[in-house]
């Protein structure tokens, strides 16, 4: 029997695989197996990739819940979403993933859709002894805020609230809502109409809103050409926020959308209705979506660079606490493109 098969013949009478039997068949040491588990840049990419193709064919899988760490943490980081539906939460999720990679850790993402939803997921990271938990800012139940404060898990707050619980990342999103607002005031549009969600807390857009009134407040001109929608709608809000947005005032000429999915869709609702974009109405975005090159014209939007508020939570979880006090800040983009 040749030592391919020996793992394999081990297994079969009851016992289970470990990491030397992968170290045998991939004919490297024990050490570098687990390197390849749990410190990838401390192997060379052609060893690792060799190692997890032997320990796949023999079925191996690293034990996570032995796997801890000299220091006792475990090598899994957990991550509570409120929605799959927004694309940014798509790229904060990559960026928690490949900066959990680099460190050698795995990363457990839950959906919660309501605060209860949101205190079961901890409960069941902190039952699972995670590293650490990311969450993003929003209404949360009381209990959730005090588990979490009383753990002692590190936690990481992205879309930051003023008072976030542990570790807190934000960007400047009012000074974003105002430079979009002086943007469309600076082509000219004088009737903008702002677009924001109404259902639940929704705290990572509490700033939009102001900005854009202190923004047009400056300018000397009408503030009230809001509009509210639920966050569910998606492409479906377009024809709602044109309809009712030109019953207001028949000679808007911008919309400010909460999202680009919203901004594609009022775009399509434009295009049904013979009115071009953005000749006829300006329309903004937000988020920076896929959807928004795609479309034509493309998309003005605010960049919020989530793939580094997701990088950032875990530098932030796993290494020293950072100097000064305060959310850490990072920078959002104004993408100027065809539609304002």
């Amino acid at each position: 029997m040749d030592q391919d098969e020996a793992p394999n013949a081990s297994r079969g009478r009851g016992k289970a695989l470990t990491m030397q039997d992968v170290a045998a068949a991939a004919k490297v040491s024990s050490m570098t197996v687990s390197n390849s588990f749990r410190h990838p840049s401390r192997v060379q990419p052609e060893t690792r990739k060799r190692v997890l193709t032997v320990a796949a064919e023999l079925g191996y899988v690293p034990n996570l819940s032995a796997g801890l760490l000299a220091a006792g943490a475990s090598r899994v980081i957990g991550s509570i979403l409120p929605s799959i539906r927004n694309s940014s939460f798509f790229h904060y999720t990559m960026g928690l993933r490949s900066a959990a990679n680099e460190a050698g850790r795995e990363v457990i993402t839950m959906i919660a859709e309501t605060p209860e939803d949101e205190l079961s997921a901890v409960e069941t990271l902190l039952g699972l002894r995670v590293a650490g938990i990311a969450v993003v800012g929003g209404a949360r139940h009381d209990l959730t805020r005090a588990l979490l404060s009383r753990s002692g898990v590190p936690v990481a707050e992205s879309w930051a609230s003023e008072q976030p619980i542990g570790f807190g990342i934000h960007y400047d999103v009012g000074a974003a809502s105002a430079e979009m607002t002086c943007h469309l005031l600076g082509t000219g549009r004088r009737r903008i109409g702002f677009v924001g969600f109404s259902s639940g807390d929704r705290s990572r857009y509490a700033e939009r809103l102001p900005a854009f009134r202190h923004a047009m407040f400056q300018a000397g001109l009408p503030d009230d050409l809001v509009l509210s929608i639920r966050e569910a709608d998606g492409f479906g809000a377009g024809p709602r926020v044109i309809e009712e947005l030109l019953a207001l005032e028949p000679k808007i000429d911008a919309i400010l959308c909460p999202t680009d999915i919203v901004a594609a869709g009022a775009i399509f609702e434009c295009s049904r209705r013979g009115l071009k974009v953005p000749d006829d109405i300006a329309v903004a975005g937000w988020g920076n979506y896929d959807i928004g090159v795609q479309i034509s014209p493309a998309l003005t939007t605010i960049e919020p660079n989530s793939h580094s508020m997701g990088a950032a939570a875990v530098g932030l979880l796993l290494g020293p606490p950072p100097a000064g006090a305060g959310p850490l800040r990072v920078p959002y983009q104004f993408l100027r493109r065809d539609s304002a």
